[in-house]
């Protein structure tokens, strides 16, 4: 279902912005062996391009992984690089079997430790990349990723940059308001807390002020996007360098998309993660 979709591009930054984060679909990876080595692997184009940076973090916290899955840090370091690499999968096998291995080590971890934030925090990401891959089971998921980011804000609500309240509005924005979670007024409540929560980071203002132009609220939308450019020179030095590029393309377009939508005032406002 597209709000499953929608909802798992839009918790974290691109794929690699930075070393550990994910982002818009690009490139594949196949299910893995048995033995856990990929069945094969797509090359990357550039050394510091998102996809590469991507697969190398994948592969090692996977090496790291195999070799101490008891590891705390291993553990939900692996679950978070499944996520991040299942995000340029392009197709539905490729991002349900990485989606699945994220899945099993958030649940290992959580197992151990209960009270792990990044266990639920990452079991929560990662069925939100499974539920990309179905139809009506995403619906049954969408539950399950509502359970465990409330956990892990009950955990730490500043995780990742306010995660848990970011991926709950995103949540509570993307799904269906019949017979689902859906809510425009629990969506509002929690992108506004995140917001309040890590103001520094631009993807928090970008999810309030596309939810705010797509509720027709424009002349809150701008005033969000007048608080982001404010803030961005600031912002700009604190996630800077090759690592943070992937993020910094998406932000840019999205604000733009923004300004663009706020000037014409007439224009039918898309989803939050439509296309340019």
């Amino acid at each position: 279902m597209t709000f499953a979709t929608d909802y798992s591009r839009a918790r974290r930054p691109p794929a690699g912005a930075r070393l550990n984060t994910a982002g818009l679909v690009v490139v594949a990876m196949l299910l893995w062996l048995a033995c856990g080595a990929p069945a094969a692997e797509p090359e990357p184009a550039a050394t510091n391009s998102p996809v590469a940076l991507a697969h190398a973090d994948f592969l090692a916290r996977q090496f790291t992984y195999q070799r101490n899955s008891t590891n705390a840090e291993a553990n939900w370091q692996f679950a978070r690089a499944c996520f991040d690499w299942a995000e340029f999968a392009t197709n539905d096998i490729q991002r349900a079997g990485l989606a699945d291995l994220g899945i099993k080590a958030s649940r290992a971890l959580i197992a151990r430790s209960s009270n792990s934030v990044q266990g639920h925090y990452y079991l929560g990401m990662n069925l939100g990349q499974l539920a990309r891959t179905k139809s009506l089971g995403a619906l049954r998921l969408v539950d399950q990723m509502e359970v465990e980011f409330k956990l892990a804000r009950n955990l730490d609500e500043k995780f990742d940059f306010a995660g848990p309240d970011r991926n709950l509005g995103l949540l509570y924005l993307e799904a269906p308001s019949i017979g689902s979670i859906g809510s425009r007024s629990k969506a509002k409540t929690h992108l506004q807390r995140a917001v309040e929560l890590a103001p520094e980071f631009p993807d928090n203002q970008l999810n309030l002020a596309e939810a705010r132009l797509r509720w027709k609220d424009s002349e809150a939308a701008r005033k969000e996007v007048e608080a982001l450019e404010a803030a961005l020179p600031k912002a700009r030095e604190q996630f800077s360098g090759p690592t943070w590029a992937g993020a910094w393309k998406d932000w840019d377009r999205r604000l733009n998309k923004l300004r663009e939508q706020l000037q014409s005032p007439g224009r039918k406002a898309t989803s939050p993660r439509g296309g340019p």
